[in-house]
């Protein structure tokens, strides 16, 4: 996960309306939007009677696409599929960037997340528009009272809102969380390296001889586990205490490797794909309120 904790790198400026800030985030959606593309046209192409391995997988992916719209928003809004299938793939595609360690993830920016919220709030108020009529869908803010109307018109400001944090919060919070844990054993693998290699190469040369004292002599079944544990600690440090001694790993954080790398694959693939289900989701819901079926429609007026 690439994510500064101070915001989106910028890249260059583009000098036009005030100057127009190419960042990270812009670089990284246009990546996800061009790979997107190419995909959309690579796998739609050549389509076959008889399918391949790809054709069966992405027409099982596009059947339940659907399969989710129909039954979320109603057989009569099943157009609303190649809209709802773009904004899914869209974000879980630009939270799964974070993880090449040198982009960083759309998702961790909210000027994109807030962009797609206010998106589909336009749509959902378009749809009011069209179905009730302006004065209808001004009519809706005073009801059931009309001294419910501001409380009506917070609600509709912070539909997007809440969207739009939800989904920022827990892709950017997760890697405010790993670059802290990053740098926090970063620190202590120079300190207990740097202890244990200050003498030379005799203390790193002795944990090393404890640790095979444990891994290779112990021979009793009672606290085997502790003293395996112990002897593989003590090999360890005793090891790449030996190193830096030897001057081999000056400025290398070897406390740091695995536990950031499994942290971000956590909020990268497992967080992001929760998010970007439910802000999936939430859409699919808010836009089916707005599109009733006809005969629902026709009986409200």
């Amino acid at each position: 996960m690439n994510l500064d904790v101070t915001g989106a790198f910028v890249y260059f400026t583009i000098p036009i309306f005030g100057g127009i800030p190419i960042t990270q985030t812009t670089v990284s959606s246009l990546l996800v939007t061009a790979l997107l593309m190419f995909a959309a046209v690579k796998l739609g192409k050549g389509l076959k009677t008889r399918p391949g391995r790809v054709q069966v997988l992405v027409e099982k992916g596009v059947s339940m696409l659907y399969g989710m719209v129909e039954e979320s928003m109603g057989a009569h809004n099943l157009h609303w599929a190649p809209f709802i299938g773009t904004i899914f793939l869209s974000s879980i595609c630009g939270s799964f960037i974070g993880l090449t360690g040198f982009l960083r993830s759309v998702t961790a920016d909210l000027s994109c997340t807030l962009t797609w919220a206010v998106m589909v709030t336009v749509i959902i108020w378009y749809n009011n528009i069209k179905n009730n009529g302006l004065l209808g869908w001004l009519k809706g803010f005073t009801e059931p009272i009309v001294v419910m109307t501001p409380m009506n018109i917070i609600s509709e400001i912070a539909q997007p809102v809440s969207m739009a944090f939800r989904h920022f919060g827990n892709v950017a919070g997760g890697g405010v969380i790993t670059s802290i844990l990053y740098l926090a054993l970063s620190l202590l693998s120079d300190l207990v390296l740097g202890l244990i290699a200050g003498s030379g190469w005799l203390v790193p040369a002795v944990l090393l001889a404890a640790g095979a004292a444990l891994l290779v002599l112990w021979k009793k079944k009672t606290h085997k586990k502790l003293h395996v544990f112990l002897g593989a600690v003590c090999g360890v440090l005793g090891f790449f205490g030996l190193l830096q001694a030897l001057g081999l790993l000056s400025g290398v954080p070897v406390l740091a490797f695995g536990i950031p790398a499994v942290l971000s694959v956590y909020f990268d693939l497992f967080s992001g794909f929760v998010q970007a289900y439910v802000f999936t989701l939430l859409t699919m819901v808010y836009i089916a309120n707005s599109c009733p079926p006809p005969e629902e429609a026709a009986a409200e007026e």
